[in-house]
């Protein structure tokens, strides 16, 4: 038998908070920051905070952790190259290198794509 739902929002049992993505296949992370100066977040999904730990070296946390570390991470930078360091079930780390491989500050764009604890 064939089933079909049809609605206009989906929201908890609260009625108000985002329901919880957990076996979807949606992204589970995304974030979009400003690497230069002060860094700050400028949109996000599940990133709670940055950290930055130095020039073109950056934490992304999560909000809700992954299950694991096997999750499939992107990252781009505005003119540079994105090195995706380590997937961590809290945090993605990321490096960003300019053409001659020197770290460099810059806008940084990730997403991530697996399952949340």
């Amino acid at each position: 038998m064939t089933s079909v739902l049809n609605v206009d929002s989906i929201a908890a049992k609260d009625g108000t908070s985002p329901v919880a993505l957990t076996k979807q296949e949606a992204a589970k992370m995304w974030c979009n920051m400003n690497g230069t100066g002060t860094i700050a977040i400028n949109g996000s999904l599940n990133v709670s905070s940055l950290d930055d730990n130095g020039t073109g070296l950056y934490d992304m946390n999560y909000t809700n952790s992954m299950s694991d570390a096997n999750y499939a991470g992107q990252v781009n930078i505005q003119n540079a190259s994105p090195q995706l360091q380590t997937t961590n079930s809290s945090y993605l780390y990321v490096q960003s290198k300019n053409a001659s491989g020197t770290l460099v500050d810059s806008l940084v764009w990730a997403s991530n794509h697996g399952d949340l604890a």
